[in-house]
């Protein structure tokens, strides 16, 4: 379980394919400490296993269903990923509750600078759009974010204050890039619950 508090940008240092799917290499400072190999970390919001670690980086295998549903195909060395360690019990709950099982792939199709602020507006899968709901919770990349405002059903718009754009990678996001995105888990069950029940849910 996560919050989607980014505690450090890391840079992809390989990306080898595998039997098994893809083997990728990461550099960075902050999460390792008390990081374990059999650890599980979020990396652009993908809950994933720690498999290998050094005194400067950590590696993860992803499978075959991970990178069907999520960016981490297209890492490439040199890719920015926002990185968090799983949430320890007992600590200060900000953001909101992350599983790190992305839902699916969104696509950017506004980037827009309104002071201070720069407005996302991201597409969304329709089973991620029935379940956000404006002034509710998002993670984009594995970050924390409020839903602003939703254009449509399909369309949510999202607020980067400047310390979210300084201490992530959503700074780099352009219009047509892929963006992992889950949708607010409590939501997912509240929809799951009434699509089983129909009509008796109430």
């Amino acid at each position: 379980m996560f919050t989607g508090l980014i505690e450090e940008v890391g840079s992809v240092r390989a990306a080898e394919a595998t039997g098994r799917g893809l083997r990728i290499e990461i550099a960075c400072t902050a999460v390792l400490d008390d990081l374990s190999i059999g650890d599980s970390i979020a990396v652009d919001g993908v809950c994933q296993t720690v498999v290998t670690r050094t005194p400067t980086s950590f590696a993860v295998e992803a499978m075959a269903p991970t990178l069907s549903r999520t960016t981490m195909g297209t890492m490439r060395p040199g890719t920015p990923v926002n990185l968090e360690r799983a949430l320890a019990l007992g600590a200060r709950m900000g953001g909101h509750l992350v599983q790190g099982h992305v839902d699916a792939v969104g696509t950017v199709e506004r980037v827009e600078r309104i002071g201070e602020h720069v407005l996302v507006d991201v597409a969304l899968p329709e089973d991620v759009a029935d379940v956000s709901v404006r002034h509710g919770s998002i993670a984009i990349n594995g970050v924390s974010l409020t839903v602003n405002d939703k254009p449509d059903h399909d369309t949510i718009q999202v607020a980067l204050i400047p310390h979210t754009r300084e201490h992530t990678n959503l700074a780099e996001l352009r219009v047509g890039d892929g963006v992992n995105v889950e949708g607010d888990m409590i939501g997912k069950f509240v929809v799951e619950y009434l699509k089983r029940r129909g009509a008796n849910a109430i």
